[in-house]
């Protein structure tokens, strides 16, 4: 297309299904239509009328996220096990998720839906029940549906459970709803002894001292969970009985603030002259940082970055671990794996440390990288993809029919072999920030002028060529991709006709979408929310 042109087409059906204008090209009320027009081969993706093929047929799925994995930093030299999987399996390079963070990321992930239709957002963390769930779809088709999250949102409490079998919280020894975390935080012999004093009878008391022995004294410097993790879905995995066959999905954390890998996974990383104490002393504090705090300079960022690069390739240690223990238990040439990251992370780009408050490419562009039957074979795709193709993608995989899922979601199959036309675009929404203004004022007061500017939703579609980001409140920017990649040349005032075509098409996409209001706090636990403010949530 023309440098003053963009298709009207944006390459996706499904979301003008809910849209009240004619132009969308299906009988209005049919969300479900089966129309060539939409884009996709839906037979290909159900089959057969009786819900697809026995269990026993089916093969079993993983779904590793590597949480806040951007595609800037992997590849062969931070991730080879993950290489590996690309070279031998199907690497997506151009994966982009819905959502700039955990809750809304997953959300879509597990409902094939942007986060205006799920509502799992900064104004309510929560995941209601009234969408169809992959977990769901996978414990309906027969299969045994395990999951083991190391990130605080993911769990229970939240509403993630739905399908699962069991949900496990990664960073626990023994499973508890009390968390000991405030012990393991304690900065001094004092804090923490006030912590067990506060929280050790709360519960099991034997189960409360098991999980601060291990995190105190027995789990990896450096590690958040991922060892534990990849160990356990080891042994689930080699002592399995159940002749199901398996959907089994895995959150490993350690890339997320605070990055403190081990000692020797930093030093690869770290400039020569730089020092494991010096870059682990800088302070880690996002929100704060947004706030204006505290300051960090270029030399902090480059130390940062580089903890955060020895994080990821800690976590892709632990993925060739979990790839080992499924080749040993005979499983690894009957499973599909995906391995994504949920989002990815500013570490000083555009001035921002974390994953907050805007739609950069920078906290968008993720791995996404499968393996396993039809996905084996080196291929390198480099069409237009979104994490929300995941739930229509695995249950082609999977030969499952599953009319609900797949008829609320947004997503197309990736299936090399289903005929979906490729995407022209993908888009993603900020619907509210997380923490909350308010929260922001309470922990600091007065607030710089920028920050109340971040108090608005974003909405953004990527094409190859532009990328267009519109704020409620009147905010726009546009960038010419192939020559500011980086996007750090605003150029919506210099072509106001591509900017109007985005904003239009962004109408469109969006039309008509019910955005889930908030109905108030959800309860957490005291330790939930300790643990989330470490991540920088609050």
């Amino acid at each position: 297309m023309s440098a003053e042109e963009v298709s009207d087409d944006d390459g996706e059906s499904h979301g003008d299904r809910r849209a009240d204008s004619p132009e969308d090209g299906e009988s209005h009320g049919d969300r479900r239509a089966d129309s060539p027009e939409d884009g996709e081969s839906r037979g290909t993706r159900r089959v057969g009328a009786d819900g697809g093929s026995p269990p026993g047929d089916r093969p079993n799925v993983m779904l590793v996220v590597l949480d806040t994995a951007r595609a800037v930093d992997v590849g062969e030299r931070v991730t080879p096990t993950l290489a590996r999987l690309a070279d031998e399996g199907t690497a997506f390079e151009r994966a982009f998720a819905a959502a700039p963070w955990t809750v809304p990321s997953h959300a879509s992930m597990f409902t094939g839906t942007y986060p205006s239709e799920h509502g799992a957002h900064g104004d309510h963390t929560y995941l209601d029940g009234d969408l169809r769930t992959l977990p769901e779809a996978f414990a309906d088709a027969g299969y045994e549906t395990m999951g083991v999250s190391n990130n605080t949102w993911i769990t229970e409490e939240f509403g993630y459970d739905r399908g699962f079998d069991e949900l496990r919280r990664g960073w626990q020894y023994v499973q508890s709803d009390t968390d000991m975390g405030a012990v393991v935080r304690g900065e001094c012999l004092e804090e923490k002894l006030a912590a067990a004093r506060d929280r050790l009878f709360e519960g099991n008391p034997l189960v409360n001292a098991a999980n601060v022995l291990y995190s105190e004294f027995l789990q990896p410097a450096g590690d958040d969970g991922a060892a534990r993790t990849t160990d356990w879905i080891g042994n689930w995995v080699a002592d399995r009985d159940d002749d199901r066959p398996f959907f089994c999905f895995c959150n490993y954390i350690e890339p997320h603030v605070v990055y403190d890998p081990p000692r020797e996974h930093a030093e690869r990383f770290l400039p020569p002259e730089a020092s494991y104490d010096e870059a682990t002393a800088i302070r880690q504090d996002p929100r704060a940082y947004d706030c204006g705090d505290y300051d960090l300079d270029d030399r902090d960022f480059e130390l940062l970055g580089a903890l955060y690069r020895a994080s990821l390739a800690y976590v892709d240690e632990r993925l060739d671990r979990l790839r080992r223990a499924l080749e040993d238990a005979g499983v690894w040439e009957e499973t599909i794996v995906v391995v994504c990251g949920d989002h990815g992370e500013h570490v000083g780009e555009h001035g921002f440390f974390g994953h907050q408050y805007n739609l950069y490419d920078t906290l968008l562009h993720v791995p996404l990288v499968i393996h396993g039957g039809p996905f084996t074979g080196g291929d390198r795709r480099s069409e237009l993809v979104q994490l929300l193709d995941l739930p229509d993608t695995l249950l082609d995989a999977a030969r499952i029919a599953d009319d609900e899922l797949t008829g609320q979601s947004r997503g197309r199959s990736l299936h090399p072999g289903g005929g979906t036309e490729p995407r022209e675009a993908v888009f993603a929404e900020y619907a509210a920030p997380q923490p909350s203004i308010e929260r922001l004022e309470a922990r600091f007061g007065d607030l710089p002028d920028r920050v109340y500017d971040y108090d608005r939703r974003l909405r953004a579609v990527r094409t190859t060529e532009y990328k267009y980001v519109a704020g409620d409140d009147g905010f726009e920017r546009l960038h010419h991709l192939p020559t500011d990649p980086g996007e750090l040349t605003n150029v919506a005032a210099d072509r106001p006709a591509v900017a109007a075509d985005l904003a239009r098409r962004l109408d469109r996409r969006f039309e008509g979408l019910e955005r889930a209001e908030a109905d108030g706090e959800v309860a957490m636990t005291e330790g939930t929310k300790q643990r989330l403010a470490d991540l920088g949530y609050r």
